[in-house]
């Protein structure tokens, strides 16, 4: 293996998430060879300022990583542009990175699969990302699969990869309609997200994810995905900016590693299983007391801009 690819952490003001966090990547493999950046954000308001600080005086206290990095904001950037100057920064100094927030826990083998993935596939020009979660989906998934374009809960790119991060969703919704894309984009029309992209263009909301997705999948390259997941989102709790109570992405973590070797095509099979769970989520919105989906197709939308900021 080649050196191992630098972790960022994004953090705001959820200490207990974080210190799970921590605790999962800790007993990864590679964690004791690999750099960890944390880049914690300033509280947004004055509420917000003694969580902010209690997480701020845990930091220094990690250990476990071959070296610990920690930038503590000076202003409130919010998650977007806090993921977007971090990703930006921790790339170009070491041409690769492995990207986490603060409600995402690792499998033992996530790090060896980002790692392997990134070393394998470094000169795939068509493969622009690695990723760690994969929905809970019923139909058996082929070990590792590949679809179009990006995703965000777990993930690691390259250089080469994050070049091609469009931030002007204006340019990236235009190409998309003169494309004639959305019906793709959408996976078939199940889920809205060519109307989040519209949002993020349109200014009503800020999502970097969906930008990173449209971005990958407007040049037409692919993401490598587990079959099964490789991360857990615990952020479902409503302690977040973007998500309330919700269940629907729940997974059991893979406890064994995984080959990261396939045909780097895109798998229709992989489509067809994440357009049905779509489908089933949208369903779910007709169904009483299920939680953020039963309530309207916007928290649908909403979700979905946590996951591409998607989902």
């Amino acid at each position: 293996m080649k050196s191992t690819a630098p972790i960022i952490l994004f953090v705001y003001n959820r200490l207990s998430h974080t210190q799970q966090v921590i605790a999962a990547l800790k007993e990864n493999l590679l964690s004791k060879d690999s750099e960890l950046y944390i880049y914690s954000d300033a509280a947004k308001n004055e509420a917000a300022l003694d969580k902010v600080n209690e997480i701020r005086a845990y930091l220094p206290s990690i250990t476990g990583f071959k070296d610990l990095h920690i930038c503590l904001r000076d202003q409130n950037l919010g998650v977007d542009e806090n993921v977007i100057l971090g990703v930006t920064e921790v790339i170009h100094k070491h041409g690769k990175a492995i990207v986490l927030e603060d409600d995402l826990v690792t499998s033992p083998w996530f790090l060896k699969y980002t790692n392997d993935a990134l070393d394998f596939y470094e000169n795939k020009e068509e493969v622009i990302s690695i990723h760690g979660y994969v929905f809970p989906i019923q139909r058996k998934l082929k070990e590792v699969f590949f679809l179009k374009g990006a995703d965000c809960w777990g993930w690691a790119t390259w250089k080469r990869g994050w070049d091609m991060f469009e931030p002007n969703g204006k340019i990236l919704l235009d190409k998309m309609i003169a494309r004639d894309l959305q019906k793709e984009f959408d996976f078939d029309h199940t889920a809205p997200f060519f109307k989040s992209l519209e949002d993020q263009a349109n200014g009503k909301c800020t999502v970097w994810d969906i930008r990173w997705y449209a971005s990958a999948f407007l040049a037409g390259k692919l993401t490598l995905y587990p079959g099964q997941s490789l991360v857990a989102n615990i952020g479902h709790d409503a302690t977040g900016m973007h998500c309330g109570p919700n269940t629907n992405y729940d997974v059991v973590l893979a406890q064994s590693p995984l080959s990261v070797e396939t045909e780097t095509v895109p798998d229709p099979e992989a489509f067809l299983a994440f357009s049905d769970f779509f489908k089933k989520l949208s369903a779910d919105q007709t169904r009483p007391a299920k939680g953020i989906l039963s309530r309207s197709f916007k928290k649908l939308k909403d979700t979905i801009k946590k996951l591409f900021k998607a989902i």
